[in-house]
């Protein structure tokens, strides 16, 4: 009984160990502008994020409003980095209230991306669970 005890305490304290070395952080950002120029930043910055924080970051983008088109297909400017970032982990998000109000046809939409039904209330909710925000 006292060595899986004594086991048990040595395998709690390396998972300890290792997450404290390794935090996993969450990010969710909301993008809500057409300006393609604030796009390539955002998207310039969630790589910067990577690099600083590690490969254990969350994050999720979500678009709504004007800068729905980020994941357009044949709207978007960043298609290859959305390709990129989306192949390393992270999520894209479009507003289906947004699609629905502009009557974007939903095969548009960029295929790394997924949808909530509300993009601000996604952002709520990943704030009251704890995840940093940041808002372009």
């Amino acid at each position: 009984m006292k060595k899986i005890l004594l086991t048990l305490i040595i395998a709690i304290s390396a998972i300890s160990a290792t997450l404290a070395q390794n935090p996993i952080h969450k990010v969710v950002i909301q993008l809500n502008t057409s300006d393609t120029l604030v796009w390539h930043g955002a998207l310039k910055n969630i790589s910067n994020l990577q690099t600083a924080l590690g490969p254990t970051t969350q994050i999720e983008l979500v678009a709504h409003g004007s800068a729905i088109g980020i994941l357009v297909d044949g709207k978007t400017t960043q298609k290859a980095k959305i390709t990129e970032l989306a192949a390393s982990g992270v999520l894209f998000k479009a507003c289906e209230n947004t699609i629905r109000e502009r009557k974007i046809d939903r095969a548009t939409i960029l295929p790394q991306a997924g949808t909530v039904p509300s993009g601000v209330a996604e952002v709520v909710l990943k704030q009251e669970a704890g995840w940093a925000y940041l808002k372009y």
